[in-house]
């Protein structure tokens, strides 16, 4: 499968908080890194964030841009709220080897009522 197509079957689990689906699409090696965190290794260490973000707030990623090149998609989205942000995805054997992410965390919490750091 071509990057853009693992990146659009992660966008559908994510918008399910399908956490089954989404920590399979990662490699057991993956690092995801959130500029706004610190940086979460191990395909099992992702599924635990992910299962604690869907049950703090309810997310949703709509895309406005998908770019693809060689190993990499690329992801603008923005949700609901008004957030916006982008994604990098380093796609390796049809898995998400590397995953960085630049989004506003301040205004994330105050939209959902989170308590700030």
């Amino acid at each position: 499968m071509k990057p853009k197509e693992i990146l659009c079957q992660w966008v559908d689990a994510f918008n399910h908080a399908d956490v089954e689906i989404i920590s399979e699409l990662y490699d057991d090696n993956a690092i995801n890194h959130q500029v706004a965190n610190e940086p979460v290794i191990g395909k099992e260490a992702i599924k635990k964030m992910f299962e604690q973000d869907f049950s703090n707030a309810k997310m949703v990623c709509i895309v406005e841009n998908i770019f693809e090149d060689g190993q990499w998609a690329i992801l603008e989205w923005r949700d609901p709220l008004g957030l916006r942000g982008c994604g990098f995805f380093q796609i390796v054997n049809n898995k998400i080897l590397f995953q960085r992410g630049y989004w506003d965390k301040l205004s994330f919490l105050k939209q959902h009522n989170l308590p700030i750091e």
